[in-house]
């Protein structure tokens, strides 16, 4: 079996990281460097000078974000520090340029207090067309990213709450429509109550959910206006808090939580044996069940189908039905920065939830197929175009598109990226391949 993690430093080491600058305009001569530098880019200069918006035409900035963490929850590794994060963020920028065409610059940093990321994102805003949030400590996840949604006039995204969500609710319209169950009546488990699970829920809220359909379940139990700890929660942590008041369940045990529930969607711990099969056996048939957790899920596949589930989802890439992120990200972020949104909205969220499940039920639904695998480069394009054109009828768009004019310059733009990228392969292929005998 290959030992992912030795493998991953070896090449790291080998290539010295996985990114680099490198210019896409041609330099032939002196001419060219004068049109490139000075004193031709005072031209350039002077124009955004009299116009900012003119910044997303004459700069990269209107294909360029920023994956900014400060390194305090990353992967499942937890408070790791800045510099053990840049792998991390290094990979993210990777699938955004692979698959969605977006040029993303990695930026860790030790302002860790609230009010010093916030300052660090508003200084360097000038910079970029948009962010995306990664791997940040929860409670302190929500409160940034709704100051920065509010504060900022560029799209800020957090991917471990939104981009999970989307995707999760993306799968879940899939499996609904497999089991003819329909989502706004099903009884829904939250099980774990973190960055991903309260995100969901408010998704969930703008689908249409009612927050009485929904209980959520964190480490101490059933949320629920009577918990003794109620009122430090209230103080500590007011999203916890909200949901507890707003779902007001009767049920106390997660048993009782379990008993005829429709869906659960675990985000919580790694397992096994988080999630019981006693407790999948309570849920009513047929049972959806989300167990995300990595490297294990919260029970596997195979002892939730055993229990009673017809359709199981998890996060692993070698397991059917991978709920994974990258699905979502690197085509919410084309299709914001095409039309120059001025924010990611929850109505562009379920726009792009809802073509991914349009996606994979025009390409072959099945109970192991209720994703598209992140492979399936066609699905980014059609995202791209339902994010761009919820953005313009919402009125967050700066510059308006259609879906079929999003979908054309979507597709015509991640198609180049991907055969630039076959032509550079051959090239480092050739370069390392005789000089350290590493292939691939």
């Amino acid at each position: 079996m290959t030992d992912w993690y030795e493998k991953s430093i070896e090449l790291h080491r080998l290539y010295g990281g996985k990114l680099e600058v490198m210019p896409k305009v041609p330099v032939k001569g002196q001419e060219h460097f004068a049109i490139w530098y000075t004193p031709g880019v005072a031209g350039p200069s002077r124009r955004i000078a009299e116009d900012i918006l003119e910044s997303f035409e004459l700069t990269w900035r209107w294909n360029t974000i920023a994956v900014v963490s400060d390194g305090t929850r990353v992967l499942g590794l937890g408070d790791i520090g800045a510099e053990a994060a840049l792998p991390v963020m290094e990979g993210k920028a990777l699938l955004f340029k692979l698959l969605g065409g977006v040029d993303a610059i990695p930026i860790v940093h030790r302002a860790r207090k609230l009010e010093q990321f916030l300052w660090l994102l508003k200084a360097l805003e000038p910079s970029f067309g948009g962010y995306n949030l990664e791997d940040i400590e929860s409670p302190k996840c929500f409160a940034l990213l709704e100051k920065a949604r509010r504060e900022l006039d560029i799209p800020v995204w957090h991917d471990d709450q939104q981009g999970t969500a989307t995707v999760v609710l993306a799968a879940l319209l899939a499996a609904t429509r497999l089991t003819g169950l329909k989502l706004e009546h099903a009884r829904i488990v939250l099980f774990g109550v973190g960055a991903a699970n309260i995100a969901l829920y408010n998704l969930l809220k703008s689908y249409g959910i009612k927050p009485q359909n929904i209980v959520a379940i964190d480490s101490r139990g059933v949320l629920h206006p009577e918990r003794e700890d109620i009122a430090q929660l209230r103080k500590t942590n007011p999203w916890k808090y909200r949901i507890a008041v707003e779902t007001m369940p009767s049920e106390k045990t997660i048993e009782d939580a379990f008993n005829g529930a429709h869906i659960v969607v675990a985000a919580s711990k790694p397992g096994p044996n988080v999630i019981k099969k006693e407790w999948v056996k309570r849920m009513s048939k047929p049972a959806i069940v989300f167990a995300l957790a990595n490297p294990v899920p919260e029970i596997w596949p195979w002892e939730a189908k055993e229990a009673g589930a017809q359709i199981v989802a998890t996060g692993r890439s070698d397991l059917p039905n991978q709920v994974n992120n990258s699905l979502v990200f690197p085509s919410m972020f084309r299709g914001v920065l095409d039309v120059r949104a001025k924010t990611i909205t929850d109505g562009m969220a379920i726009a792009a939830a809802k073509e991914i499940a349009s996606y994979v039920e025009d390409t072959g639904l099945s109970e192991d197929r209720i994703v598209p695998s992140m492979t399936e480069w066609e699905v980014y394009p059609r995202v791209a175009a339902a994010v761009a054109e919820a953005a313009s009828r919402e009125g967050v768009a700066r510059k308006p598109k259609s879906y079929r004019e999003e979908l054309r310059f979507a597709t015509e733009l991640i198609e180049a990226v991907r055969e630039k990228y076959k032509r550079l392969e051959k090239i480092l292929e050739k370069q390392l391949v005789g000089k350290s005998g590493v292939e691939g």
